[in-house]
């Protein structure tokens, strides 16, 4: 297989939010993105050439079970044929719901940047789905989400700081519907990747 991947960054970490927080992972943090959201906090422009082999001989030298395919969005590049050489891993990938994701992938965590329609074709369930929220911002109703394991509200940090109207929005909505639960993202308040 010739097939290479453009790749931001390979790392090891916890995973900061949703169902798997705490969970220590290797990230593989895929370039390019279909989406310009104006409270992105990830940079995925740009990026190195890697061969799938040379990812895998990174991945490798962390002591992890599994493996957070990321971005940007990762679905525009991730495949099932290179998923495959990685099959000795439980593999998640964190996506918008703009795509599919390929079969072999494990878990997936949609954070929605398209319409509920949109991830209602692309997926007929997910493990989590994990909207970020500024204050105000319309949340949809679980009938026009597909069924998932778990649906989380993710206030949507300021400058690497907590915003309290965010998560006191999010709050707000837990108490009048408790399907929803709270994601804080953990990697940020502990300063850690």
């Amino acid at each position: 297989m010739n097939q290479n991947l453009k790749v931001i960054e390979i790392f090891q970490s916890l995973q900061g939010e949703g169902a798997n927080v705490g969970l220590s992972c290797v990230f593989i943090r895929l370039a390019g993105c279909n989406m310009s959201c104006p409270f992105c906090d990830t940079i995925w422009d740009g990026g190195t050439e890697m061969s799938v082999l040379e990812i895998l001989s990174q991945v490798k030298q962390f002591n992890v079970t599994t493996i957070v395919w990321t971005g940007g969005e990762p679905t525009l590049q991730l495949t099932d044929e290179v998923l495959g050489y990685f099959a000795e891993y439980k593999n998640c990938i964190e996506t918008n719901g703009s795509n599919k994701v390929p079969d072999l992938i494990d878990y997936v965590a949609v954070s929605p940047k398209v319409p509920a329609s949109v991830v209602c074709n692309n997926f007929k369930f997910v493990d989590e789905i994990r909207y970020a929220v500024s204050l105000n911002d319309p949340i949809p109703d679980f009938t026009e989400l597909p069924p998932a394991n778990n649906y989380y509200l993710s206030p949507i940090f300021d400058n690497l700081k907590l915003n309290r109207k965010n998560v006191n929005y999010c709050l707000r909505v837990i108490e009048e519907n408790p399907k929803w639960k709270l994601s804080i993202q953990m990697h940020k308040l502990l300063k850690i990747r």
